[in-house]
């Protein structure tokens, strides 16, 4: 199963690595030259977790750190658990 946020489609992005050499033209060089570049991938932020929907059902799905630390989603495991100790 692909990490892919099923709420808003964010996936892994590719990008590049710049390596470069040299010093700045602002802290008194004659500039950065380039020496290698190589791909590299950004991946997301993600967690596989159980959600339960509004029609009662539960199903494990990737979803954003960001989203579960705000409360997006209904948190089954933490609901019962909490139930269980009062």
């Amino acid at each position: 199963m692909s990490k892919i946020n099923t709420r808003q489609g964010r996936k892994n992005v590719k990008g590049n690595r710049i390596t470069r050499r040299g010093l700045p033209k602002k802290s008194g060089g004659i500039g950065l030259n380039t020496t290698g570049i190589s791909r590299r991938s950004f991946k997301t932020n993600m967690q596989r977790r159980k959600i339960r929907f509004s029609d009662g059902t539960v199903r494990r799905m990737w979803i954003k750190v960001k989203d579960l630390r705000a409360g997006v989603y209904d948190n089954p495991d933490k609901n019962n658990f909490l139930k269980s100790k009062v």
